[in-house]
Formats: structure tokens, C-alpha cells, sequence
């Protein structure tokens, strides 16, 4: 289990579980934790026994949001322009990259920046009192760390409009109406049901599942002529491994495979 300032990180049954842990702040997004938040992300991508994640928040929120105690630091407009893309950049890119599946467990509000840290990953399990919210525009801000690209592609302008001028909170139950998660679950239940789906998923190939999130991506911006290649270049890369030759062979014998993830 290693250790960091801003959160927890263990790893059971092949599955890492990230636990934002300032929960005074309602996990609110600081230097410290946007660091830690990217080094955990990090050591579960090189992990090899780390076949599956999960995101979540400690206490009654999942991420207010970035702590706008950090304002009174930042010297002007251009430095919060270069902390943005330095801080947002490289966290949400890994994270959608990262050739592992990963789910947020949202448990309370996920706002702002927090927001688009849920939807950067690739499943959305919410507590049924939970809610999304683009609360940028209730400090005069526009939104950043990402939020617009997550938004626009998952439920297209208008809504994606509606939520950022209004930044009023959408429960989970109209969350999961416009395809913004994919489960919603009891609050008591969120952080249990999102881990047994996470070692479910870990159970599976890792590699294709991983690919399949590339070529999922790959087809959002490409011809289709381009995304069958697209395919068949990543298709290359999983014949050689020994989930494809468990997989034909479990199939072929009528039997469940045992996939290593390799």
C-alpha cells in the first residue's frame, strides 16, 4: 500500500483503489492533491498486478471542485493560464489513456473541476443523493480542466450548454437519463457494488479491454475507412497475447477462460 499526502492507494484483487482524502474540503483540488492524484494514476498504469480502477472521494463529496483558497497565490492571469494546462493536462490525458479500465464511484457532488475528473473516467457508478455540477459560472469562470470535451461528447450542446450556465446540480437520477453514468446504486452500497464491477472487469483481458478504449476514442474523431485500420493495427497487437490464444481456446473447449491480462 503506498503512501501519499492527499489520498489513499491500495490495490486488492487486482483492482486500485484511489480514495481522494481531504475530506474537510470536500476533496477539493490543491497543488497537493492534483501531484498525488497523478502519481497514483501513474503507479496504477506500471502496476502489473493492477488490472482495474477506481476513483472515489473520502467523507460526504466526491471532489468539490479546485480550492479557490488557491487564488490568493496566483499572481495573475497568465500563471493561472499556465498552472491550468500544467496541472489538467496531464492528469486527465492519462487517465483517459491509461490502458486499464477505470470508474468513479461518486459519492455527494463532484463540481467543476471535480466534475471533469468523473467523466474523464471511463465508467460513472453515483450514489442515488449524488450530483454533478458545473459550478464555474457561479464565480463569473469559465469551465476548464477539460469539463466542455467531456460534456460535448457525452450528451451533446445543448444540455451540455444548459448545465454550464445554469451550475445548478443534476441529481443522479438525471445523470443517468442523459447518459452521464452508467449506475446509480444506493449510497451505502456505491463504494461496494463499483468494486466488485471494478474486479469484474479486472478479471477480463486487460490488454483488449484497454485497446478497445483507444479505438472507442480513435472513432469520435476519424472516417470509418480510418478507424477499420485504426482497428486492425491494435487487432495486431492483441493475437500475440496469451488472453487472445486462452480466449480461442476456452471458447473452442466450451469452458470459462482464465485471462491473466497478459
Amino acid at each position: 500500500m503506498s503512501t501519499y499526502e492527499t489520498l489513499l492507494y491500495q490495490v486488492t484483487n487486482n483492482v486500485a483503489l484511489i480514495t481522494m482524502n481531504r475530506p474537510d474540503r470536500r476533496n477539493a483540488l490543491n497543488q497537493a492533491l492534483n501531484a498525488d492524484l497523478l502519481a497514483a494514476f501513474r503507479q496504477s498504469q506500471t502496476d502489473e498486478a493492477v488490472r482495474a480502477i477506481v476513483l472515489t472521494g473520502a467523507g460526504k463529496g466526491f471532489c468539490a471542485g479546485a480550492d479557490l483558497t488557491v487564488f490568493s497565490e496566483i499572481p495573475g492571469p497568465e500563471a493561472l493560464h499556465d498552472i491550468i494546462i500544467e496541472t489538467y493536462d496531464p492528469l486527465m490525458n492519462l487517465i483517459t489513456s491509461l490502458k486499464k479500465p477505470v470508474i468513479a464511484a461518486i459519492n455527494g457532488v463532484a463540481a467543476g473541476a471535480g466534475m471533469a475528473l468523473a467523466l474523464a473516467c471511463d465508467l460513472q457508478v453515483m450514489a442515488h443523493n449524488a450530483s454533478l455540477m458545473m459550478a464555474f459560472s457561479n464565480i463569473a469562470f469559465v469551465p476548464d480542466a477539460g469539463a466542455t470535451w467531456f460534456l460535448m461528447r457525452q450528451i451533446g450542446y445543448g444540455r451540455a450548454y444548459q448545465m454550464t450556465i445554469e451550475g445548478q446540480p443534476v441529481t443522479a437520477e438525471q445523470c443517468f437519463h442523459w447518459g452521464l453514468t452508467n449506475k446509480v446504486v444506493p449510497a451505502g452500497r456505491l463504494l461496494a457494488e463499483t468494486l466488485a464491477w471494478a474486479e469484474t472487469l479486472a478479471a477480463r483481458p486487460t490488454l483488449a479491454l484497454g485497446l478497445s478504449k483507444h479505438a472507442l476514442q480513435f472513432a469520435a474523431h476519424h472516417s470509418l475507412s480510418a478507424t477499420i485500420a485504426y482497428e486492425a493495427a491494435l487487432q495486431k497487437q492483441t493475437v500475440a497475447s496469451h488472453d487472445f490464444q486462452e480466449g480461442v481456446a476456452a471458447f473452442m473447449q466450451k469452458r470459462e477462460a482464465e485471462f491473466t491480462g497478459k
